[in-house]
């Protein structure tokens, strides 16, 4: 009997940044029309100018946008869209959403809502997974008769507490001991309630060396279900992945063929259809339990698509559509190695923090052969509201050792600028004899601890600054009204030095430069000496020749900052003004807040006694909490901020009175 194919004609995507415009290029690819919804702030993003079709969801925040159902169905018929791709985040595991979708005369593409619903809760796809043979951690659910002390001790420390809906690390926190108990299954249920409108909570057995081994499922609506093998995603901080890659080092063809079957055990028990995920922990001796199930597209789901050859969303988008799977399990087959690093604004010499603000620059390297799937252009803005993720670089190579060491010279070479990222600890750590040999269990970076930043030598920073120099002054002339054809360094009379001083990484370098008749500089910097020709500048990117070598930087100014981008990665350069200005705020030894963000709660008033330690005010931002602590024992002169406020990064949130 023939299938029954619907084509898709208009696509809505409900979702935004990177996935969005991934999902998009498949489309148009395919002939499908898409159609964007945004938010305020994202009114001018790429997902947005480049679908055929964009709405405006008329609000700021996650909750009066993308996670509104209303609005996303209201914006769905308005465009004509005949189906809704939900991407990863929001909705997608939203039973209701798609089943509402479905309701509407509009196609799905993801698993059915049954399916999505037992799914979202973790507990019960514990029990789905029992009943399928696949095993799993011994876990205890949280309810208001639980003794969770005895619950804990039961299972046995250490114990993870995990929100029983949502994901992608939130609503977890790992415990050691008794005295860490109450309050992380507080926090855990507070951070699930507000990610997720459920505040149901459970306890897992943790595996601390464990691996976090994924299993990327498709199913069909003919029965035809596919693994296309496995993910390792052990590289974690928070309990998110930041580096993904397929296959894994740790699992043998005998393992990966278990790990398959179990996979399509689960899938099969579900009835699955669409793109799916079955999630692992493998022990140290090739014991695997499960973890759950993602009824969606995964954010690392390129790796999977660079050693198979297959486009997963072309899958989806078929499925939806009615048309079988378009190969079978014989014909797929692992080719070499991929490895994913997801590149984030955030800070990780002070705990990995989100670090929102402009993108200023913005080069992918060309070198390479990287996959870049971004969701922002120079000129675009990290939000407060949304995730911090930046770009996903992906690289696939012959062998795993090509491909770290590809796609940590990658990041490397990619410009990025105007706020803090991630970039130096992922090519750390890809750079980690530990990683190289692929002892990648999910406490890698507490037990490795590569280094969060890279060593930035003198040499390097007298060289940055020294272009710095020289690009300015050729600004400058290229600038000037009168005189523009005549040689840089052409005087009737000799000319005292110029100089210029900046900080760098805390280090204050003063450059001293003077135009020589033949186009040379002579440049003193901390009293060194040098010999400068200029072979290209003023335009934003220099080229010149210093002490024998021969050095390219790619340069922007940012106010008193200098943007650098060298050989070894970005500097930022700050330039000390003529006339200080001698103002200044004076916190008057009060507690600031280390990102811009969201007062969750205040924890005291003025006037009260707290010791070194005690929780004083919670910030919320890019779906993490961020815990502000008393630095000593004390009393609260004043708090400066309520439950609801938005802070920016630095404003003074609570005032202790001085000590005696």
């Amino acid at each position: 009997m023939a299938h029954v194919i619907t084509p898709i004609s208009r696509l809505l995507v409900a979702n935004r940044g990177e996935i969005a415009r991934r999902i998009n290029r498949t489309a148009q690819a395919m002939g499908i029309s898409t159609v964007a919804i945004y938010a305020d702030g994202d009114v001018n993003a790429p997902f947005v100018l480049e679908a055929d079709t964009a709405i405006a969801l008329n609000g700021k925040s996650t909750g009066e946008t993308y996670l509104d159902v209303t609005k996303v169905l209201d914006a769905a018929k308005r465009s004509g869209a005949d189906a809704i791709h939900p991407g990863y985040g929001f909705l997608s595991e939203n039973q209701a959403f798609a089943q509402a979708v479905i309701d509407a005369g509009v196609k799905w593409l993801g698993p059915s809502p049954e399916v999505i619903g037992l799914m979202g809760d973790k507990l019960s796809a514990k029990r789905l997974m029992d009943e399928a043979g696949v095993p799993t951690l011994p876990g205890i659910e949280i309810t208001a008769d639980t003794d969770i002390v005895a619950a804990a001790a039961k299972i046995g420390y250490p114990v993870l507490v995990k929100a029983s809906a949502g994901g992608g690390g939130r609503g977890m926190r790992v415990v050691e001991n008794e005295a860490e108990l109450m309050a992380a299954v507080e926090g855990a249920k507070r951070e699930a309630g507000t990610s997720f409108g459920d505040d149901t909570v459970f306890l897992e057995k943790w595996l601390a060396t464990s691996r976090h081994i994924e299993i990327q499922i498709l199913g069909d609506s003919h029965g035809n279900l596919v693994h296309c093998y496995e993910r390792e995603c052990s590289i974690q901080r928070r309990h998110q992945k930041i580096i993904e890659e397929a296959p894994s080092p740790a699992v043998d063809d005998a393992l990966r063929s278990r790990m398959g079957d179990a996979a399509i055990a689960a899938a099969r028990k579900l009835g699955y259809a669409s793109a799916g995920t079955v999630e692992f922990l493998l022990g140290d001796n090739e014991d695997f339990y499960f973890l759950e199930v993602n009824a969606r597209l995964q954010v690392e789901h390129p790796v999977t698509e660079e050693i198979i050859g297959k486009d997963l969303v072309r899958e989806q988008i078929r499925v939806a559509e009615g048309e079988t799977l378009s190969f079978t399990q014989d014909e797929i087959s692992i080719n070499g190695h991929a490895i994913e690093a997801r590149l984030y604004a955030e800070n990780p010499a002070k705990g990995f923090l989100p670090s929102p603000g402009p993108v200023l620059v913005w080069k992918p390297a060309t070198a390479g052969g990287a996959r870049f799937d971004s969701g922002v252009e120079a000129g675009s803005e990290i939000s407060t509201q949304f995730d911090p993720m930046i770009a996903k670089v992906i690289v696939h190579a012959p062998t795993r050792r090509e491909a770290a060491g590809r796609l940590a010279r990658v990041l490397e070479t990619t410009a990025i600028a105007g706020l803090n990222t991630n970039r130096d600890f992922l090519v750390t750590t890809l750079r980690t004899p530990e990683y190289l040999a692929g002892d990648t269990t999910t406490d890698f970076i507490e037990r490795v601890k590569p280094p969060l930043q890279r060593e930035v030598s003198h040499l390097e920073h007298l060289q940055t600054a020294i272009a710095v120099a020289m690009e300015s002054q050729a600004q400058r002339r290229l600038a000037a009204k009168v005189l523009t054809t005549m040689p840089s360094g052409w005087r009737n009379s000799t000319m005292p030095l110029q100089s210029v001083t900046y900080t760098v990484a805390d280090t204050e370098l003063t450059v001293a430069y003077q135009s020589l008749r033949d186009g040379s500089f002579k440049v003193i910097c901390n009293d060194e000496t040098h010999s400068v020709a200029i072979h290209q500048a003023g335009e934003g990117t220099i080229d010149l020749a210093l002490g024998g070598q021969r050095l390219q930087f790619d340069i922007q100014r940012n106010g008193m900052q200098w943007l650098v981008h060298g050989d070894n990665g970005d500097l930022v350069l700050t330039e000390s003004p003529r006339y200080p200005d001698a103002s200044g705020v004076d916190a008057g030894g009060g507690l600031t807040a280390p990102m811009p963000g969201a007062v969750l709660t205040t924890e005291v008033a003025a006037g009260d006694t707290v010791a070194k330690g005690d929780l004083l005010v919670i910030l919320e931002a890019m779906k993490m909490e961020h815990r502000i602590i008393a630095p000593r024992d004390g009393t609260v002169a004043q708090v400066h901020v309520d439950v609801g406020d938005q802070v920016d990064n630095a404003q003074l949130l609570v005032t202790l009175a001085e000590e005696e």
